[in-house]
């Protein structure tokens, strides 16, 4: 069974940094493709950042580049999310999420979830 579970999230204030972590277990990492997402109150599910497991490139939303930065470690089977330089607007439940297919998160929706982390910037 594919699970996950998210951490590291918590209050911030803003400019500050947190690192995400996502320990995986039931599958093989390296052969999924990886992602962040977040819900805001208020706001539809987006995608932050991904991994595609074919030649582990990443992307980012507009709004994270330069500030998050995404990393997977297929021998702990772990999937990180530095983010720095955290503003108001990022606050959000944050979800790891992974699917076989190198799919485009951004208009398919991954299979398997984590149960999120919330993260809270104050201004």
């Amino acid at each position: 069974e594919v699970q996950f579970v998210e951490s590291g999230g918590g209050l911030v204030q803003a400019g500050g940094s947190l690192r995400l972590s996502c320990a995986a277990s039931g599958f093989t990492l390296d052969a999924y493709a990886i992602g962040w997402f977040r819900h805001a109150r208020g706001k539809a599910r987006e995608a932050v950042s991904w991994v595609l497991s074919r030649d582990n490139s990443t992307y980012y939303a507009d709004y994270v580049k330069g500030r998050f930065t995404i990393s997977r470690d297929n021998a702990k089977i772990m999937v990180y999310l530095q983010m720095n330089h955290l503003k108001p607007e990022d606050t959000a439940v944050y979800y790891c999420a992974a699917d076989l297919r190198d799919i485009d998160p951004t208009k398919h929706g991954y299979a398997y979830w984590g149960q999120g982390t919330q993260v809270t910037v104050s201004s």
